[in-house]
């Protein structure tokens, strides 16, 4: 499960043929933190700063998406956290450098990044949300995920005896198609991670710890 990542850098959104957006944002992203989001509207591709950790319509505490940044697709639907934003099909795309991924070694974890080989950005499947919150609204978004226990590259993270869970990479030519589909033809889209394409390597956290 993807707890911290690295969103793309402004300078690089033309690698992925997208405008700069025109808010600012961290270079490192846990939940709880604004980042940048890509979807749809009326088939025109746009930004949007979002929350990093769904906060569901019914749910007016910021601190919630501590809890609800990643989505399992097998339960998407019926988790009350993601079900309304499932029902309404609001697929967007989180525009990445670098996701971070424990891997156990000796018996210890190690904050290993994930990223592709040929060093471009890419696109995480997400949904997204918005609520109220002291009258202003709070747009947010989860990571989807899919099993992983048998995958080559991607089961060598999380704890041994944990379920493997990965992040689903939208390649360039399905980008369109995936933020604007509708949640019948969802799992069209659930691809694995695709063998080949990515790499991983052992980047240690810095001393300062992520605020609470």
């Amino acid at each position: 499960m993807c707890a911290n990542y690295e969103p793309i850098s402004k300078d690089r959104v033309h690698l992925l043929d997208l405008f700069e957006p025109t808010f600012e944002y961290k270079a490192d992203v846990y939940p709880g933190y604004d980042c940048p989001l890509i979807f749809s509207k009326d088939g025109h591709i746009e930004w949007r700063e979002v929350k990093f950790g769904m906060i569901p319509p019914w749910n007016h505490d910021l601190k919630f998406s501590k809890y609800t940044y990643n989505a399992r697709t097998e339960t998407v639907d019926k988790k009350p956290s993601f079900r309304h934003a499932w029902a309404k099909s609001q697929f967007a795309l989180i525009p990445v450098e670098k996701i971070y991924e424990p891997r156990y070694v000796n018996g210890k974890a190690e904050r290993w990044g994930i990223y592709r080989e040929d060093g471009l950005p890419f696109t995480v499947a997400a949904i997204y949300d918005s609520t109220v919150i002291d009258g202003q609204q709070v747009r947010s978004m989860s990571m989807l995920t899919i099993n992983a226990d048998n995958h080559p590259f991607m089961s060598q993270f999380h704890k041994p005896e944990d379920e493997k869970r990965s992040i689903i990479v939208i390649p360039e030519e399905y980008r369109e198609d995936w933020l604007n589909c509708k949640k019948e033809d969802a799992d069209q889209f659930f691809f694995e991670m695709p063998l080949g394409e990515f790499t991983a390597n052992y980047f240690p956290k810095a001393n300062k710890k992520p605020p609470t």
